[in-house]
């Protein structure tokens, strides 16, 4: 089972180390290169999972009812916790609510659980990502636009995906492997990203880091573990629900935060320690769902 888990973390993290220690050295600019994935690589990799990978007989609909039921439950607990606690929930809730799916969360579903493993996370992923888009930016204060909503390259992705699987329909052979590359660029840049990321340093903020880096697995859990019990998914779903509520918060918090100037700086401290904390988090989890 050790040999296992190894197998499956240490491949992630090496990655994550290799952005790391490039980002402390060059300090790179990754907005390009983030751009092209969210725009071309990660939506390759939905439509090839949905449609390919997928099989049409995954409970991707109670998958979605899952994320959904572990957003916002886990939400409403941290809301509940800065309340009592008085502190800013703009800056500890969305942490808390939207965990890292794409950088962290693809590869180990892809590595623990193979493609069908990586289809249903795909779909955590995109729910988790369109909830942040909507209620997420309502939680920071903003608006949101559905008509950008509707032009959100993983969203289109991911309705031309579903409703391809639905239909049995397939992309033509002679572009299908082009498909197929272009998404496999997506996770080892997700995580090689990540990794530039949090090299950045969180200038000391360490307390607000350790609360919520902590709050966020053990909120997550609190809500994931209940619903598992209850609802009874079939083995692989049950344990991607379970990895989905100890995940560390996504890096996407700390550039919503930046961009809307609500305390970037705690957020970051929050996702650095947080992933520090999933250095263990993640492989007790995985020993307990494998």
């Amino acid at each position: 089972m050790l040999i296992r888990i190894l197998e499956i973390i240490v491949p992630v993290f090496g990655v994550i180390g290799v952005g790391y220690f490039y980002g402390r050295r060059f300090a790179p600019n990754v907005r390009d290169a983030n751009a092209l994935n969210i725009t071309i690589f990660t939506p390759a990799l939905i439509f090839y999972a949905l449609t390919e990978e997928s099989g049409g007989h995954l409970a991707l609909g109670l998958a979605a009812i899952g994320a959904t039921v572990i957003v916002f439950g886990a939400g409403l607990l941290g809301w509940l916790w800065t309340r009592v606690t008085k502190r800013n929930a703009a800056v500890y809730v969305p942490p808390i609510m939207f965990p890292n799916l794409g950088n962290l969360g693809l590869p180990l579903a892809h590595l623990a659980f193979g493609n069908e493993g990586l289809a249903l996370m795909v779909v955590l992923m995109v729910v988790e990502n369109t909830l942040q888009f909507t209620f997420g930016l309502w939680v920071l204060g903003e608006r949101v636009s559905p008509q950008a909503l509707a032009r959100n390259p993983m969203l289109v992705a991911t309705a031309a995906g579903l409703i391809c699987m639905t239909m049995d329909w397939h992309a033509p052979q002679m572009i299908l492997p082009a498909i197929k590359m272009l998404g496999e660029v997506s996770i080892p840049l997700m995580l090689i990203s990540l990794g530039v990321r949090l090299s950045g340093g969180t200038q000391g903020q360490w307390s607000a880091g350790l609360a919520g880096g902590l709050a966020a697995p053990v909120f997550g859990l609190a809500v994931a573990a209940p619903f598992v019990w209850l609802v009874q998914p079939e083995p692989t779903l049950a344990a991607l629900l379970i990895i989905f509520g100890v995940m560390p918060p996504a890096v996407l918090n700390y550039m919503l935060a930046e961009m809307y100037d609500v305390e970037p700086q705690h957020v970051a401290a929050i996702v650095a320690v947080g992933h520090m904390i999933a250095l263990a988090a993640i492989p007790i989890t995985l020993a307990f769902v494998l």
